[in-house]
């Protein structure tokens, strides 16, 4: 549930966030760490980094414009049918995309 506005200016008079922040060095020097959240990336993250290509190069391997693959990326939109074989092949050998990007002058 998120506050208000007026809430939130009425809890932020009430912090010193001077103080908060020298206690957040403390603690990072003490050695303390705070929560650690594990965030899982899309698969097709995961399939561009194997190829080890930038988000422009993959977009036109895979016939795409850039925006359509950082809304894949992004959960959404998800990618249709040649498209999907294609990720499956980046997953399992990016090689074969690395030498196709290399080979063609796209």
């Amino acid at each position: 549930m998120s506050m208000s506005d007026k809430a939130l200016l009425k809890r932020d008079a009430k912090r010193n966030i001077g103080e908060e922040l020298l206690q957040s060095v403390r603690e990072m020097k003490a050695g303390k760490k705070g929560a650690i959240l594990q965030v899982e990336a899309p698969l097709i993250v995961e399939a561009r980094h194997r190829t080890g290509l930038s988000q422009s190069r993959f977009a036109d391997l895979l016939g795409v414009s850039v925006r359509t693959l950082q809304d894949w990326e992004q959960g959404r939109r998800e990618p249709s049918g040649a498209a999907q074989s294609l990720l499956k092949i980046a997953m399992t050998h990016p090689k074969i995309l690395r030498e196709i990007s290399r080979n063609t002058s796209l």
